[in-house]
C-alpha cells in the first residue's frame, strides 16, 4: 500500500488540501489488498482523491468504508471511482446514511462494475426514496456478479420490497439477501415470497423485524430450504460431474495414449511399407526402363516392318502386319489381333475378289480396246478402199478424158479425111459434125457431171468414215477413261472401307497408316504406269508380268522378314513373360504387406470399438445420474408446489381473518 499512500498524499497536495492523518495512519497499518477506513470521518477532498485512485488500483480487493459519515457528494465521488475498477470484490458502506443520490450512485455502480461480489449497505436510508431505490433495484436486476447484499435498516417499505421482488425475478447471480429491520410488511413479504418461485440462485433471505406474518416467513424459509437443497443437489451434481469428467478425461488420456502408441506402430509399419514401396518402385522403374528399351527395340522392329510393308499394296500383308503389331503389344490384345486378322483375311479375300474383278474389267476393257482398234483398222481399211476406189474413179475419169481426147483427135483426123475425101459434102459433114460435136459435148458434160457427183458422194462417204473413225476413237478414249475411273473408284472404295475398319486403331497404327499411304502412292504410280501401259497397248502385259514377278519377289522377301520378326517377337514375348512373373512376385509381396496393414487396421477398429463401448458405458452412467438428478428436481418441485399450496391456503386463511377483523394498523412501529 506504500504506492497507494504516496499517490493519495500527492493528489491531496495537488488539490491544495492536506491528507488526513487518520487515513495516512490506517494506510500504514493496513494489509496488502485490503483498505479499511471504518469509523473515519472522510472529508470531501479525501473522497475525491480516493475516487481518483480507485480506478487505477489493481491490488485492492476489499474496501471497508463503514461509519465514515460520508456526504452525498463524497459517496458519489467514491462510487464513481469504483465504476471503472475491475479488481474489487468486497465493498462495505455500512452506517453512512446514504439517501437518494447515494442510491442512484449505487445503481450506476451496479450497472457498470461487474466484479463486486459482496455489498454491505446496513444502516443507510436507501429505501426512504422510492424512485432512487427503484433505480438501484433495476441496476441490481442486470448485475449477474453480485452474490451477497446486505440491506438491513434501510427503511425499505413494501413498495421497495416489490421493486426488489421484480429485480430478483430477473437477477441470476444473487445468493444471499439480508432485509432485516425494514418496513416490508405483509404486502412486501408476499411479493418477495412470490418472486422466489422464479429465482433459482437465491438460497438465503432474511426478513426478521419487518412485520411480516409468520406464515409468509415460513413460506420464505421453506423456499430457502428448497433452494439450499437444490444448491446442495447442484453442488453434489457438479462434484459428481467433475469426478465423472476427471474419469472421462483419464479414459480419454489413456485412449489417446493407446491411440498414439497404435499410430506410432502404424507409422512405423507405414515407413516400412514406404521403404518397401520405394524399393519396389525403384525396381519397377528399372523394369520400366528395361521395358522402355524393349519397347524402343520393338518400335524399331515395327518401323522396319512398316518400311517393309510400304512396298506392298495388298490388304493381306496389311492384315498380317496388323496382327503381328497387335501380338507385339501383349497377350491382352491377342484375341483382338486374331479378330482383326480374321477381318483382314476377309478383307483380303474381298480385295482379291475386287482386284480379280478389276483385272477382269481391265482385260475386258483391253479386249474392247482391241475390238475398237480392230474396228478402227477396219474403218481405215474401208477408208483406204474408198480412197482406192476414188483414185480408180479419178483414174477412170482421166482415162475417159484421154479417151475422149483421142476420139476428138480421131474425129478431127476423120474430118480432115472427110474434108480431103469430100469437099463437096462439107456442109453436110459440118452439119453432121456439129450435131455429133454437140451430142458428144452433151454426153461429155453428162459424164463429167456424173463423175463429179460420184466424186462428191465418195468425198461425203470419206468424210462420214472419218467422222465415224473420230467417234470411234472418242468412244474408245471414253471407254478407257471410264474404265480408269471405275478402277480409281474401286481402289478409293477399298481404301475408304479399309480406313473405316481401321479407324479405331489410327492412334496406335499411325506409322502403318503412313505405310499404307505410301503403298497407295505406289499403287497410284503403278496405276499410272498401267494407264501408260494401256496407252501404249501391247506393253501392258509385259509390265504386268514384270510387276507380278517383282511382287512375288517382294512377297518372298516379306515372308523371310516375317519369319525373322516372328522369332524376334517370340523372344521378346518370353522376356516379357519373365518380367511379368517377377512383377507378379513383387505384387504378391505387396499384397502380403497390404494384408498386414489390413490386420493392423482391424485391430485398431477393435480397440476403438472397445474404447467406444467403455465410453458408452460411462455415458450411460452419466445418463443414469442425470435421470436421478431430474427425479430429485421433480421431487423438489413437487414439494415446493405443495408448500406453495399450503402457503396459499394460509394466505387465504389470513386474508379471511383480516377481512373479518376490524380495521387496525397492520404493522407496528419499530
Amino acid at each position: 500500500m506504500e504506492e497507494f499512500l504516496r499517490s493519495y498524499s500527492r493528489l491531496c497536495r495537488e488539490r491544495g488540501a492536506e491528507p488526513q492523518e487518520t487515513v495516512l495512519q490506517r494506510l500504514h497499518e493496513l494489509p496488502r489488498g485490503r483498505l479499511d477506513l471504518a469509523a473515519q470521518s472522510l472529508t470531501l477532498d479525501t473522497c475525491r482523491a480516493l475516487g481518483a485512485l480507485l480506478p487505477r488500483e489493481a491490488q485492492l480487493t476489499e474496501l471497508v468504508l463503514s461509519d465514515c459519515m460520508l456526504s452525498e457528494e463524497g459517496a458519489a465521488l467514491l462510487l464513481q471511482g469504483l465504476c471503472a475498477n475491475t479488481i474489487l470484490r468486497f465493498l462495505d458502506l455500512k452506517g453512512n446514511n446514504l439517501q437518494a443520490r447515494g442510491a442512484e450512485a449505487l445503481g450506476k455502480l451496479l450497472r457498470q462494475n461487474k466484479s463486486i461480489q459482496s455489498l454491505t449497505l446496513e444502516w443507510n436510508s436507501l429505501g426512504a426514496w422510492e424512485e432512487a431505490f427503484a433505480t438501484f433495484c433495476r441496476a441490481l436486476a442486470g448485475n449477474p456478479a453480485l452474490r451477497q447484499l446486505d440491506l438491513r435498516n434501510n427503511q425499505v417499505s413494501h413498495q421497495g420490497a416489490e421493486e426488489l421482488a421484480l429485480a430478483l425475478k430477473a437477477n441470476t447471480g444473487l445468493q444471499q439477501l439480508d432485509l432485516r429491520w425494514n418496513n416490508i410488511g405483509l404486502l412486501g413479504g408476499r411479493a418477495l415470497a412470490s418472486c422466489l418461485s422464479s429465482n433459482r440462485s437465491l438460497w438465503r433471505l432474511e426478513l426478521a423485524g419487518n412485520s411480516v406474518p409468520s406464515d409468509v416467513l415460513r413460506a420464505v424459509e421453506q423456499a430457502m430450504e428448497h433452494s439450499q437443497d437444490r444448491k446442495a443437489a447442484a453442488r453434489e451434481s457438479r462434484a459428481r460431474t467433475r469426478v465423472l469428467s476427471k474419469e472421462v478425461r483419464h479414459l480419454q488420456e489413456e485412449k489417446s495414449k493407446q491411440f498414439l502408441d497404435l499410430m506410432e506402430t502404424i507409422e512405423q509399419q507405414r515407413e516400412e511399407l514406404a521403404r518397401s514401396s520405394r524399393a519396389s518402385a525403384l525396381r519397377v522403374g528399372q523394369l520400366q526402363e528395361a521395358l522402355d528399351e524393349r519397347h524402343s527395340i520393338i518400335n524399331a522392329l515395327k518401323a522396319k516392318l512398316q518400311m517393309a510393308e510400304a512396298a506392298l499394296a495388298l490388304s493381306e500383308q496389311k492384315a498380317q502386319d496388323l496382327g503381328e503389331l497387335l501380338a507385339a503389344a501383349g497377350q491382352e490384345q491377342q484375341s483382338l489381333a486374331q479378330k482383326q486378322a480374321k477381318e483382314h483375311r476377309l478383307q483380303q479375300q474381298e480385295a482379291a475378289e475386287r482386284e480379280s474383278k478389276l483385272l477382269r474389267d481391265l482385260s475386258a476393257a483391253n479386249e474392247k480396246n482391241l475390238l475398237l482398234r480392230n474396228q478402227v483398222d477396219e474403218l481405215e481399211r474401208k477408208a483406204k478402199s474408198q480412197q482406192d476406189q476414188l483414185f480408180l474413179a479419178r483414174q477412170e475419169l482421166t482415162n475417159t478424158a484421154a479417151e475422149l481426147k483421142m476420139r476428138a483427135v480421131q474425129a478431127e483426123e476423120r474430118l480432115d479425111l472427110e474434108k480431103r475425101r469430100s469437099r463437096q459434102s462439107l456442109e453436110d459433114a459440118e452439119q453432121l459434125r456439129a450435131k455429133e460435136v454437140e451430142h458428144m459435148a452433151r454426153h461429155l458434160e453428162e459424164s463429167e457431171r456424173a463423175l463429179q457427183e460420184r466424186v462428191q458422194r465418195l468425198e461425203a462417204a470419206r468424210l462420214s468414215l472419218e467422222e465415224e473413225l473420230s467417234r470411234a476413237k472418242a468412244a474408245a478414249l471414253g471407254e478407257r477413261g471410264r474404265a480408269e475411273e471405275e478402277l480409281m473408284k474401286a481402289k478409293s472404295q477399298v481404301r475408304l472401307e479399309e480406313q473405316q475398319r481401321l479407324g479405331h486403331l489410327e492412334e496406335k497404327l499411325r506409322l502403318l497408316a503412313q505405310a499404307r499411304d505410301e503403298a497407295q502412292a505406289t499403287c497410284l504410280q503403278q496405276k499410272q504406269m498401267v494407264a501408260e501401259a494401256q496407252a501404249r497397248g501391247g506393253q501392258l502385259g509385259l509390265q504386268v508380268e514384270a510387276l507380278r514377278r517383282r511382287l512375288e519377289e517382294l512377297q518372298q522377301e516379306l515372308s523371310n522378314k516375317d519369319q525373322e520378326k516372328v522369332v524376334e517377337v517370340t523372344r521378346v514375348r518370353v522376356e516379357f513373360q519373365e518380367q511379368n512373373g517377377r512383377l507378379q512376385a513383387e505384387l504378391a509381396a505387396q499384397e502380403g504387406l497390404k494384408e498386414k496393414v489390413a490386420a493392423l487396421e482391424r485391430q485398431l477398429r477393435v480397440t476403438a470399438s472397445a474404447h467406444r463401448e467403455a465410453l458408452l458405458d460411462r455415458e450411460s452412467e452419466n445418463a443414469c445420474l442425470r435421470e436421478k438428478l431430474r427425479l430429485r428436481e421433480a421431487e423438489i418441485a413437487r414439494i415446493r408446489e405443495e408448500e406453495a399450496q399450503r402457503a396459499s391456503f394460509l394466505q387465504s386463511a389470513v386474508l379471511a381473518y383480516v377481512q373479518g377483523s376490524p380495521a387496525r394498523a397492520l404493522s407496528p412501529h419499530k
